[in-house]
């Protein structure tokens, strides 16, 4: 492969995912995002820790990250992606998750897991944007789902 055909990878750290996002503690559920590859696909990062407010009661003694923070996650991640790359065109206003489809769960995630949303576009048409996601810990498939985002312009 020579160096024209190679495809610039950006990084969004916790300070740009803000920017993109307009989730906060306790729900934003994406420290930073790599890899992003245009609006094609990224890679969210989640450092999941025992002080977050959602192990308090799930469960005790045993603390499980819910499946639907997993889920939320993978989502904030491809909205982020689809904000990222419209940005340079048109400031979205919002983003919104519209719906998800063939979840499966196969592993917890608990505290002091390093988890990796794994987002690629499967298609986009007009302000709609779907993704396939995979949620990794360790590199080992724990979840996964099909997302869409509408964007607001």
């Amino acid at each position: 492969m020579n160096d024209t055909s190679k495809t610039i990878l950006e990084i969004a750290g916790i300070q740009d995912v803000l920017k993109l996002l307009p989730h906060r503690y306790p729900f934003l559920l994406v420290d930073r995002i790599i890899e992003i590859d245009g609006d094609n696909s990224g890679i969210g990062i989640k450092n999941v820790t025992y002080n977050e407010p959602h192990f308090q009661g799930h469960f005790p003694g045993q603390p499980i990250m819910p499946g639907v923070l997993i889920i939320e996650g993978m989502a904030q991640t491809a909205g982020a992606i689809c904000v990222h790359a419209k940005t340079a065109s048109a400031s979205p206003k919002a983003v919104y998750f519209m719906t998800i489809d063939k979840v499966k769960f196969r592993k917890p995630v608990v505290p002091g897991d390093v988890l990796e949303y794994h987002m690629t576009k499967t298609r986009n048409r007009s302000s709609m944007w779907w993704f396939r996601g995979e949620a990794k810990v360790g590199g080992q498939v724990i979840a996964e789902a099909e997302v869409s985002a509408m964007l607001i312009l």
